[in-house]
């Protein structure tokens, strides 16, 4: 047992490594072929990874407060499919039928298999790769359950922002003919918002983001100015796109200013508490659009809500093109 630790540690901690790893004997008693993944420790304490576990975290409490489950380091609590089958159930409004509790090995990987099949026949259509598996997962392997979860939160929509490009430097030790066998590899856990969650295709504000803030100024100064000329009227006035439009009100109220009918109250939130009542009244105001013969915008509800400053301008620059000409 302590020459094969002892064999593991060499094999990691060679001099290609940029860091010591911290090795479990779990991780150097391996088959022929086996392999197992550990993230560098220097990887753990970038800022980015970091902020990324504690919103994936913070994301799943908030999911299963009804539950009254509390997650806190996601390699032990996750990898034996009970939390995860919580969490599908009440994402994918289903119920599993898997054992509620399962103590055994066998048992705990039977019910992990069901819960992946699951997430599976969610993503696959949807073209996610899927980077996990159950042995991964169950043997606590925090870079296939970082990967489940982004998949999860993107594919859901999560009300939540995950902080974008986060890498981590992976130790991968193999046993290849009875000797084990280190290399080091960057895995990609996040990408950009917009890629996490099928986004459509690019135009022009992703190039104004990209490459002409001072045009992206003057676009926001002449919508800024465009919605207060309508706004006015109700004695409201917009300085932030970016935040004031991100509760639907003014979005709502405004519609019914451009189309010159009043909107009832009890269609919408006037003054939302919840994030799901900001998301409605959004969606309301999409509706609207819809109504008075605007396509269907590019952007989600949940995108303005959670104060993407280039999905709120994409709804107004449509709303300009229509309406700038009404008084």
């Amino acid at each position: 047992m302590s020459d094969l630790q002892e064999e593991g540690k060499n094999a990691i901690n060679s001099p290609m490594a940029p860091a010591l790893v911290d090795i479990q004997p779990e991780d150097t008693l391996l088959e022929e072929n086996e392999e197992r993944r550990m993230i560098d420790p220097t990887s753990k304490e970038d800022p980015k990874f970091k902020e990324l576990v504690k919103v994936l975290i913070d994301w799943i409490n908030e999911v299963l407060v009804e539950e009254r489950i509390i997650v806190k380091q996601l390699e032990e609590d996750l990898y034996d499919g009970q939390v995860l089958q919580k969490l599908l159930e009440k994402l994918a409004h289903c119920k599993l039928h898997v054992a509620e509790v399962t103590q055994s090995e066998i048992g705990q990987k039977q019910k992990l298999q069901t819960v992946l099949d699951a997430v599976q026949e969610l993503l696959r259509p949807h073209g996610w790769p899927l980077q996990w598996n159950v042995d991964s997962i169950h043997g606590k392997s925090l870079v296939a359950i970082l990967h489940l979860l982004v998949s999860l939160a993107a594919h859901f929509r999560a009300p939540i922002r995950l902080p974008e490009h986060v890498s981590v430097q992976v130790v991968v030790v193999r046993k290849r003919e009875g000797l084990l066998h280190s290399s080091h590899i960057t895995e990609e856990l996040t990408t950009t918002t917009e890629m996490m969650v099928g986004r459509f295709e690019r135009d022009a504000f992703d190039t104004l983001f990209d490459h002409a803030p001072d045009k992206l100024n003057l676009v926001k100064k002449s919508l800024i100015t465009f919605v207060n000329t309508h706004l006015n009227k109700l004695n409201l006035e917009v300085t932030d796109l970016e935040t004031q439009f991100a509760d639907g009100v003014y979005l709502v109220l405004l519609m019914g200013l451009l189309e010159d009918y009043f909107v009832p109250l009890h269609n919408f939130y006037l003054t939302p508490e919840s994030f799901d009542q900001k998301v409605h009244n959004v969606a309301f105001a999409f509706e609207l659009m819809l109504d008075g013969g605007l396509a269907k915008p590019k952007a989600r509800p949940e995108d303005v809500v959670n104060l993407d400053l280039k999905s709120t301008l994409r709804v107004l620059y449509n709303l300009f093109t229509k309406y700038k000409n009404v008084e």
